[in-house]
């Protein structure tokens, strides 16, 4: 019988029943929350998960989880070291991969941060920006050759994309007031244009990529906001969805959280995800209505052309910076 999933499955329950024994995967930020559950998850069900951090430092206790599971499940975990916010380290992680040589099934670009105050990468980029989306872009783009054919890309976006478009003309801040939510949402909507622009670059040797909305939960990502901020926040979306007369958001814990970005790397027909945004197990339809908290994705955030073009001044941004 075909699983019914939705907002509240979980990564478990999307992945029961399978075996991933000679399956592997790659998922950036593995050190806590979606995607510690991420590789969790993927390692419970005998998958080979590869999983990047910041500091290896503390490796051993943020992954005991993933290694126990994998344990259990026949699964393995190997960690990398990969910094978003320095090209160097990115450059340094890609060549670790390529040199190895093994293919992925799947690639998920988990790792994030959310309303950071107003800082730069070591090359200069807002950080946001260059974590969220072009620290992600560069290894991606470098790494591709290690995609299996049929492989699949999963790129985190978010809810908040909706909260702007991405500016082509001034991507970092430099000439306007910095602002920790708009920048937050021009980076969601980067990365869901980077599946979009990786997907029609790779469909004809059978690899997909779609972006996902995991859905709101209590992560490390809020690390930046007091709770008196979080509380507003959660009441502001509350406010704007019932003035609208959508229901209630409900947060998802961890495994709900996981779910989709394990659904679009495992189970759901990559052709039909493909180039597509995703939120509760499905692919989420367009809505360009203004309210940033509806549900949805903006038309903005699958423009193709805006796509191109982002990736082209992407290959620009990091030219300059080598």
């Amino acid at each position: 019988m075909t699983k019914t999933l939705g907002a509240k499955s979980t990564a478990d329950e999307v992945l029961s029943g399978l075996d991933l024994k000679g399956k592997r995967f790659l998922v950036t930020g593995v050190s806590s929350g979606i995607g510690l559950e991420t590789a969790r998850s993927l390692a419970a069900h005998g998958a080979s998960v590869v999983g990047t951090l910041r500091d290896l430092a503390k490796a051993e206790t943020a992954s005991a989880s993933v290694r126990n599971a994998a344990a259990r499940g026949g699964g393995t975990l190997d960690l990398i070291a990969l910094d978003l916010a320095s090209l160097e380290s990115v450059r340094a992680c890609a060549a670790q991969l390529l040199a190895d040589g093994r293919h992925f099934d799947a690639i998920i670009a988990n790792a994030g941060v959310m309303a950071t105050p107003f800082g730069r990468t070591a090359d200069g980029f807002e950080l946001q920006f260059g974590t969220n989306y072009l620290g992600h872009f560069a290894l991606i783009d470098r790494i591709a050759p290690l995609l299996a054919e049929n492989g699949r890309l999963v790129v985190l976006s978010s809810q908040a994309h909706r909260g702007a478009d991405v500016d082509l003309n001034d991507p970092n801040f430099a000439q306007q007031a910095y602002d920790p939510w708009l920048a937050y949402a021009r980076s969601k909507t980067a990365t869901s244009l980077l599946a979009v622009e990786f997907d029609r670059r790779h469909r004809d040797r059978g690899v997909r990529a779609a972006s996902v909305m995991p859905g709101n939960s209590f992560t490390d990502l809020a690390r930046h906001l007091s709770p008196e901020a979080l509380q507003g926040l959660l009441e502001t979306v509350g406010k704007a969805r019932a003035d609208a007369g959508l229901p209630p958001a409900e947060l998802k814990n961890i495994g709900q959280a996981a779910a989709t970005s394990v659904w679009a790397a495992v189970v759901a027909d990559k052709d039909e995800i493909g180039g597509r945004y995703l939120e509760d197990c499905a692919v989420a339809q367009i809505d360009d209505t203004p309210n940033p908290f509806a549900d949805g994705v903006k038309s903005y955030a699958l423009d193709a052309e805006k796509a191109k073009r982002l990736w082209a001044k992407s290959e620009e941004l990091i030219s300059v910076a080598a």
